[in-house]
């Protein structure tokens, strides 16, 4: 038998094309293991659930408040002016000046009133002297009765004048009615004013009145002896009113119910006029089941929310009561530990898998 072999110098390069075709291979099959690592099972069914924050259900006190704006009003102002048309002679204040009731303020001429005073004075003594001396006579008979009544009168008529005369020249001093601040001055010394001339003002601010309207679905819950709370725009502090008035009847127009409270203003900071926003306190429930109002799905059939149980939702129906600033009273479809979700629900279906970032 004939044995063909090759030649030596032919077995050597095929050997070592052969080892590179197998280290190549090799290499090729470790890459692509390392690239396609198996994913985790349980990271992968977490990617699947929804992100969303969440609401435990909790019972506590609901308080409902609606915000209306009142105004403010001196507990007493009033507009100073003459009762006489005279000539100012003197200012006894200052304005802005703290005034106590009875101080004086104005002072007006009053000359020609006094020289008829004294004028009438005289004449006064006179008709005494005339009075005691037929009264004297008449109780010897030597002048008729007639003649005495006749100076009695005279003297009574001149006694009437004078008293007439002492008001007239009370007038001319111009008096504070009340304690209060004084307002800006009108006049000043010199001025000739009349019945129509406003000298100044008085407000008494040491209580402030409160006026605003109520709806008249809330007519009857605003009770006289309650307390409110308000701001003002040039304070940041909480002030506190009680009612004290309310109206007898609606505003035809408006359907509303003026209702007044006064607050106690003893730095005076608080000034009539300014506007005030009230949180009026309409309802208080104890023991109620709330939630956010983020919460909430309207339908045309009332509201839902989102329950979530086993990390997976459920959408149930509720029942709403009073609204607070940011929940709102759950009176049927939910239970205290529940929790629902408050974020995210456009994404959301019934029986969806969830997984919250925030809960509270």
């Amino acid at each position: 038998m004939l044995t063909q072999s090759l030649p030596k110098q032919n077995l050597v390069p095929a050997l070592h094309t052969a080892f590179g075709y197998l280290l190549l291979t090799v290499l090729i099959a470790a890459c692509s293991a390392q690239g396609k690592e198996p994913v985790p099972e349980k990271q992968s069914k977490k990617s699947s659930a929804i992100p969303v924050d969440g609401n435990v259900i909790k019972s506590g006190t609901l308080k409902e408040e609606m915000e209306i704006t009142g105004s403010l009003a001196a507990n007493q102002q009033v507009d100073v002016v003459s009762e006489l048309t005279r000539r100012i002679v003197e200012v006894h204040v200052k304005e802005g000046a703290y005034v106590q009731k009875g101080q004086l303020l104005f002072e007006m001429d009053k000359e020609d009133l006094q020289a008829q005073l004294d004028r009438l004075r005289q004449q006064e003594k006179l008709a005494i002297l005339n009075e005691e001396r037929l009264r004297d006579l008449i109780q010897h008979e030597a002048v008729v009765q007639q003649d005495y009544d006749q100076a009695f009168t005279n003297l009574k008529v001149l006694q009437a004048q004078i008293a007439e005369l002492k008001v007239t020249i009370g007038k001319t001093m111009i008096k504070a009615p009340f304690a209060g601040q004084v307002g800006i001055l009108r006049v000043y010394q010199g001025a000739v004013v009349n019945v129509n001339t406003v000298l100044t003002n008085i407000q008494d601010n040491n209580l402030i009145k409160v006026d605003f309207l109520v709806p008249e679905k809330y007519a009857n819950i605003i009770t006289k002896g309650s307390e409110q709370k308000f701001t003002v725009a040039s304070d940041t502090r909480q002030h506190t009113a009680t009612i004290v008035a309310r109206e007898a009847r609606l505003d035809q127009n408006t359907r509303t119910l003026m209702v007044r409270a006064i607050s106690k203003n003893p730095d005076r900071t608080l000034i009539p006029g300014q506007s005030a926003r009230l949180q009026l306190a309409l309802h208080s429930s104890a023991d109620a089941l709330t939630v956010s109002s983020q919460a909430l799905i309207p339908s045309s059939q009332g509201y839902s929310v989102y329950v979530v149980k086993d990390s997976k939702v459920r959408l149930s129906p509720i029942d709403i009561g009073q609204r607070g600033p940011s929940s709102v009273e759950v009176l049927k479809g939910l239970q205290q530990g529940d929790t629902v979700v408050t974020s995210n629900m456009l994404r959301l279906t019934p029986g969806a898998e969830v997984d919250f970032v925030n809960l509270h």
